[in-house]
């Protein structure tokens, strides 16, 4: 999402736009975002764990903070012409220059949308970004720093790697891919992972977060990229949502269980 956003907002300018649900705003309220953007163009995008930042440049080119985004479950950001009919769960609506619309559509109303004023730091307003780890392509995120977090820790590994304070951005489908990969089953316990296992779960996490940006991402419901176009790494994925079929290695059934509230797919042969 990031890198497509990259690709074709950088250079437009804010010209208004339309809260259609208040609440989809987290800070500060429809007016005061649609006020604070207004005017302002998009020079670049950041990515924080599952966090988006655009950074906003004022008509004097000084700092004109930041549109922040969450996309939760089933947020999606499309960019659109400003014609095209409005979808049914659309919840906010931003008009850009050269007749370009970025459109905010949330079937689940989970995701939020901030303004962070210049001079103040993302973090101040979008108080989730303080409680995340580091970045799975980080120097940050290496073994050692898995030993030293995971090394004492009685929990399933599939709950450790969905916790953000470990690492930021992994999901629940990245999860068991990963484990799949580094042929751990979800609910061996952290402190049971010696060095090689680690070391081939950190390998993992990368390879598979690497392939699923390639393929554009993952779409079993609503994910969609900016043009609305799904994702493709469903088409690969070793194990997720594959209940009942035959493990693409060894022919075995894929096992789902729950955990913490959430689904995790493995093979009983593969994973151990």
């Amino acid at each position: 999402m990031r890198r497509g956003l990259e690709r074709v907002t950088p250079g437009h300018r804010l010209e208004g736009g339309q809260v259609l649900l208040a609440r989809a705003i987290a800070h500060p309220t429809a007016d005061e975002f649609l006020a604070g953007l207004t005017g302002a163009t998009l020079s670049d995008w950041h990515r924080r764990g599952k966090y988006l930042l655009g950074q906003l440049t004022q008509p004097d080119d000084s700092p004109g903070g930041y549109l922040g985004v969450h996309l939760r479950m089933t947020g999606q950001l499309l960019w659109l012409d400003p014609k095209t009919p409005v979808q049914t769960h659309c919840r906010v609506r931003l008009w850009l220059s050269d007749n370009h619309e970025l459109r905010y559509v949330d079937q689940r109303t989970f995701g939020r949308l901030w303004w962070v004023p210049p001079g103040v730091a993302p973090e101040v307003i979008m108080t989730g970004l303080k409680a995340l780890g580091p970045e799975p392509f980080d120097e940050a995120f290496s073994v050692a720093y898995l030993r030293q977090r995971l090394g004492r820790s009685r929990r399933p590994i599939k709950n450790a790697l969905l916790d953000q304070r470990l690492v930021a951005g992994i999901g629940n489908i990245y999860a068991d891919e990963a484990l799949f990969i580094s042929g751990v089953r979800p609910l061996t316990l952290c402190d049971r992972l010696g060095p090689k296992r680690l070391q081939r779960l950190h390998s993992a996490i990368r390879e598979v977060l690497t392939t699923s940006i390639e393929s554009g991402g993952t779409t079993f419901s609503d994910y969609r990229d900016i043009y609305g176009v799904n994702g493709n790494y469903g088409g690969v994925a070793w194990v997720y949502d594959r209940e009942g079929l035959p493990c693409k290695v060894c022919a075995t059934a894929i096992t789902r269980l729950k955990l913490a509230g959430r689904s995790a797919h493995y093979c009983s042969q593969c994973q151990r």
